[in-house]
Parts: structure tokens; sequence; C-alpha cells
């Protein structure tokens, strides 16, 4: 792995690459404040999300015919006296939103080349996630594919990032012995979250292109859906030459085995095994209604920010 980096990262948040240390974590807080902060409300109130749900609460949302039993005190009377029929304001009810990181801990994210690992970028990605979400004022929750561990409890402000960026620091460290697959993972998901919740999903695309369609749908017509898509330059662009490779079987033997990427067969299977299903997410997703992205190793780790809050894609 070279030993180079990126250029929009700043050294105080540079760990080694190659395993992901608390502190790296911590001083990617200055990364997500440097973006701005987070829309106050009417009063000074900052971090609360605006839910769907229309209620009491601070923010003007629309006006209505008035009904029996509608409180008195919310009398649109400028809309009554133009239209002759009385008329009641809804106002946008503020609660606190879960932001919900799901980390993937495939084998196939403990690698790289360029830069830092994948996994390391995951746990990078998932800091600057926690930092969003509490400069967005949610609650931080984690999980990750086990039938043993349990997910980090929601909480939110420093203490409910800090144990979001504990748990990623020992997820990404190394592979999981319990490692249970992305699937068990949206299950375990989709019992904690709860309508108006972010959810974002680290996962290699081989993880991702293996959950059936149908699942995506589902979790993106009540929540905002992110996925990041952890990716090497050596996995999109291999040298056309000889490559040896040290094999580690399940009975822990290693083998040493040569991949002939001057051939165009190996090259192809190289491509249906790490191209293909990166194309195949890209192309599905955004159909799905969820926001996907690649994040390769030697991108900056806030580079995939712009997609919160964004409008949700069209489903075709």
């Amino acid at each position: 792995m070279t030993s180079m980096r990126a250029g929009d990262d700043h050294p105080a948040t540079a760990g080694n690459g190659l395993t992901p240390s608390l502190a790296e974590l911590v001083a990617l807080r200055s990364v997500v404040t440097a973006r701005g902060q987070a829309r106050r409300g009417r009063f000074g109130v900052s971090g609360h999300a605006l839910s769907p749900l229309r209620g009491r609460g601070m923010e003007y949302a629309e006006s209505r015919e008035y009904s029996a039993g509608d409180d008195a005190r919310h009398i649109d009377w400028r809309l009554t006296a133009r239209t002759g029929r009385a008329h009641t304001k809804l106002f946008q009810a503020e609660r606190e939103r879960l932001s919900l990181i799901v980390a993937d801990t495939a084998p196939a994210l403990y690698f790289g080349t360029r830069v830092r690992f994948k996994s390391v970028q995951a746990a990078r990605a998932g800091a600057i996630a926690a930092w969003a979400g509490v400069r967005d004022g949610d609650r931080i929750a984690a999980l990750r594919g086990s039938r043993a561990e349990a997910p980090v409890a929601p909480a939110a402000g420093p203490r409910g990032a800090l144990r979001v960026l504990d748990a990623l620091v020992r997820w990404y460290a190394q592979p999981p012995p319990d490692d249970a697959g992305l699937d068990v993972a949206l299950d375990h998901a989709q019992r904690l979250l709860r309508p108006g919740s972010r959810l974002l999903v680290l996962a290699d695309a081989q993880s991702v292109a293996a959950i059936a369609q149908r699942r995506w749908p589902a979790l993106s017509q009540h929540h905002e859906v992110i996925v990041l898509l952890l990716t090497d330059p050596f996995e999109d662009a291999p040298p056309k030459s000889p490559l040896p490779f040290q094999v580690h079987d399940a009975q822990g033997h290693d083998t040493r085995v040569e991949l002939d990427l001057a051939s165009a067969a190996q090259r192809q299977a190289w491509r249906n095994e790490f191209a293909r299903p990166m194309e195949q997410v890209l192309a599905q997703l955004p159909a799905a209604g969820v926001r996907v992205q690649a994040l390769s190793t030697q991108a900056a780790s806030d580079s995939w920010l712009p997609l919160l809050g964004r409008n949700r894609p069209l489903v075709a």
C-alpha cells in the first residue's frame, strides 16, 4: 500500500491507513464542522430534524379549512378573511431523528493499495456520518451483521458519536470472526429504524449486490437511505501483468497463486468479480430510491457528504 495521502485530508485526521484509530475518527469532527452548521429553528434551537408528521411544533407547514376540534389559537386569520371560510394553521413537528450506521464487515473490505484500506475508509466515512448526526441533533446508532453482538444503542450528542466511533474502530481493525453478512445487518436495522430515520450503509459492492432488490424500496419508502460502496483503484484497474497472491484457506494453510492479468480471459474474470457488481449496484439502487456512491480508498472521506438531505430520486 502506498503512503500517499489524499490531497484534501488534513494531516491531523490521517491515520496509518491500515487500521482505524479512535483519535483519527475523533479528529474528523473538524471536517464536518468546517462544512457548516445545521439549520437553526425559529427560536435558535439547533438539531431536531423536521418530521414528516403534521402537528403542533415550531415550523409552519400549511393551512387547511377549520374542522371541529381544531385549536382556535391556530386559526389563520388572513386566509379566513380572504376566503370567507375558517382556516387553521398546521405546523411541522420537530423531533430527534435516528441516524443509523450499518457496517459491512465482509473480509473483502480489509484490503487496500492506495492511501488506506477499504475498511479504514469505511470507518472514516462512518465517523463523518456520526459527527454529521451530532451537528444535526440526531440520535446516533450503529450495528453490523452479527447474531451475537447487540447494536450500539441510539444516543444523542458527542457521547453517542463516541460510542459509535469506538465500535467502528473495533469492527474495522480486523475481520470479526462472527460476521453473518450484510443481509443479517439489514434485518437488525429494520427492527431498529423508525419512520423518518437516516440510514447509512458502508459496504463492499459484492455484499450489496447479493441483497434482494425488494429490500431497498421497502427501506427508502420511509427513510433516507444512503449506500457507500468502498472500492480500491487496484480492483478497478489492475495492471496487465502476472500477479502473485498468497491465499489463506479455511484449514489455515497458505498457498501461492499467480494470476496472469495479461490474459483477456483472466481480466474478464477479474471484471466479473469486481467491476460488474459495482456497476450493477450503481445502476439499480437509485431506481429504488436509494442514494449511492462509490467511495475510493484514495478519495477524501467526506466527499460523499453532499448526498445528505438531497431530494430522493424518483422511483421508475
